[in-house]
């Protein structure tokens, strides 16, 4: 099977539809499946639900497809560093569910995992858990999360070969392996694809039967807060 792509708006083609759900990877700037991203507002595609620990920043990254106001509702942990995120969040036009990072992250990988749904601590007595079903094991109250299953995952990977092994660099992983497993279809972009064989399988963080679509492109690698001393 051919899995490899010529550019990010040929491997989504034939995959979107208004109103889907889609998983993406990425940790603030870090990571991030921008060239994905950028397709899918090229595309125009709307009315998306997005899950993702936060939206990018105003100008790049998710932050495009709220700009455009292709998202209708996001599944993120943290809001902080997109003003209009933030202002469409207040003014009622955008829909979030608040969901507590590991949380997140447990819900794409049991999404991911074949798991509809698992209890947790985390949330209990806040809003999180607000008409959430609620179940006490050994003297403690648990809260019930939902695993997300995805019509479409987009990650980013530092190396991958053709069949989508793939490396992630560092911190760039975050939540790239549970997006990636929780898509019904996952397309991923990579600065480098090598020759089958070449990666050492120990050290594949992502197996390629996750893997459907691959791209390899540049990528713009921004640094979200900058912060020097004084000269």
């Amino acid at each position: 099977m051919q899995k490899i792509y010529g550019s990010a708006t040929e491997a989504l083609d034939g995959l979107l539809f208004d109103g889907m759900t889609i998983a993406s990877g990425g940790f603030g700037l870090c990571g991030i499946p921008e060239l994905l991203i950028a397709a899918i507002r090229d595309a125009g595609t709307k009315g998306l639900t997005v899950a993702s620990n936060n939206a990018g920043v105003d100008d790049f990254g998710l932050g495009l497809l709220l700009q455009t106001r292709q998202v209708r509702k996001m599944i993120s942990s943290y809001v902080g560093e997109n003003a209009e995120f933030m202002r469409q969040y207040l003014s009622g036009e955008l829909e979030l569910e608040f969901t507590p990072q590991g949380t997140l992250a447990e819900r794409l990988r049991a999404g991911g995992a074949g798991i509809p749904g698992f209890y947790t601590k985390t949330g209990v007595g806040t809003v999180i858990a607000e008409g959430k079903p609620h179940m006490d094991f050994d003297g403690e109250t648990y809260v019930l999360e939902r695993g997300i299953v995805a019509d479409l995952a987009i990650v980013k990977a530092w190396k991958a070969d053709a069949t989508g092994n793939a490396v992630f660099r560092k911190t760039a992983r975050n939540f790239n392996p549970p997006a990636a497993t929780c898509g019904k279809v996952c397309v991923m972009e990579v600065e480098e694809i090598v020759p089958v064989g070449s990666l050492d399988p120990d050290h594949i963080h992502l197996p390629g039967i996750y893997v459907h679509r691959l791209i390899q492109g540049e990528h713009e690698k921004r640094i979200e807060q900058r912060t020097v001393r004084a000269a």
